[in-house]
């Protein structure tokens, strides 16, 4: 499973960006989807996740009511609408696809990677 990350770039605080993943696996619709970030000298955190079915999602607490993951199984692509943006959400971003089909929170639960996308929030 390939997985392709866009979308990120620069943006004022409150302000919003959506990020996308597109997955080359032609069973996409089985995998559970995260999204991870990265910011330097530290590990990389838990944002938000989506089960197989997008029935369960799961979400950090400080992305909570700002952040929403969602699954488009027809189009093979995992979105993450970002709203009221905030300097501390300053980070590369990484989609995982985890083939158990969970909305998985552990970064050892997911099996494929994308290769990250910058999304810097100026205060």
């Amino acid at each position: 499973v390939q997985l392709q990350a866009s979308g990120g770039g620069l943006v004022q605080a409150g302000g919003s960006l959506r990020l996308s993943c597109a997955a080359s696996a032609r069973t996409f619709s089985s995998y559970g989807m995260g999204w991870f970030r990265q910011t330097p000298g530290k590990e990389r955190e838990f944002v938000a996740a989506i089960s197989w079915s997008s029935g369960a999602l799961e979400y950090t607490d400080s992305v909570k009511g700002r952040f929403t993951i969602s699954k488009d199984n027809a189009k093979n692509t995992v979105y993450l609408q970002m709203n009221n943006l905030k300097a501390e959400d300053t980070a590369v971003y990484y989609c995982a696809a985890d083939q158990w089909g969970i909305a998985a929170r552990r970064i050892n639960d997911y099996e494929y990677w994308g290769q990250g996308t910058l999304v810097t929030v100026s205060s």
